[in-house]
């Protein structure tokens, strides 16, 4: 079947989109063509004040509206702890939990040769400065548990270790509500190595 052009065009670029297949963005496609010219102009409106307004922490490297994002001019956090993180999602994510008061670090992603990712492409030399030059008492890597992420812990790890700064992971295991029958037996494994006295 010919598609329209200005419909594959749409479908084209919304594929390109993270997660996002041929046929999904194709139905995207379809529901913008039947959506309000008004709904349209917002959602359209939206993408480019994005684009426009949005920028990077220069300090630590998550989304801002300003030079500096709102967690690191907070008089709130604490100043102290550094939290490493792959993207700037996994703040939004640590943020929701209420559990973390401290800073972030984004690092941009992880050491992956495969794709063309070594030390000098992350923001690794910037934790350092940051490390050097502020009173940093512990950093806490919360980088994805694959085999990237781990090896980027590890290469974090040994760097960070000539430091006088303690170094932890978060905790892997079982998430609530998940049941031991279903779960893989590395993520059991890794429950009983990161268990807590009761």
């Amino acid at each position: 079947m010919l598609i329209a052009e200005p419909l594959q065009k749409a479908i084209d670029e919304l594929s390109k989109l993270p997660s996002i297949g041929k046929k999904t963005a194709q139905r995207l496609a379809i529901h913008i063509l039947k959506s309000e010219k008004e709904n349209v102009e917002l959602l359209v409106n939206a993408i480019q004040e994005l684009k426009e307004k949005i920028r990077f922490c220069s300090e630590c490297f998550n989304i801002s509206v300003e030079d500096t994002c709102e967690i690191c001019r907070s008089v709130k956090r604490d100043r102290s702890i550094i939290c490493v993180v792959e993207e700037a999602s996994d703040v939004i994510s640590i943020e929701k939990t209420n559990e973390f008061n401290g800073l972030y670090h984004v690092l941009g992603g992880v050491l992956n040769p495969l794709a063309g990712v070594n030390a000098e492409k992350l923001k690794i030399k910037e934790l350092l400065k940051r490390i050097s030059e502020q009173n940093i008492s512990e950093i806490i890597l919360a980088l994805n548990p694959n085999s990237e992420g781990d090896a980027t812990s590890l290469y974090l790890s040994k760097m960070l270790k000539e430091t006088n700064v303690k170094i932890s992971r978060i905790a892997r295991g079982l998430p609530i509500g998940g049941d031991l029958e279903f779960a893989d037996s590395a993520t059991i494994g890794r429950a009983f190595i990161g268990r807590i006295q009761v």
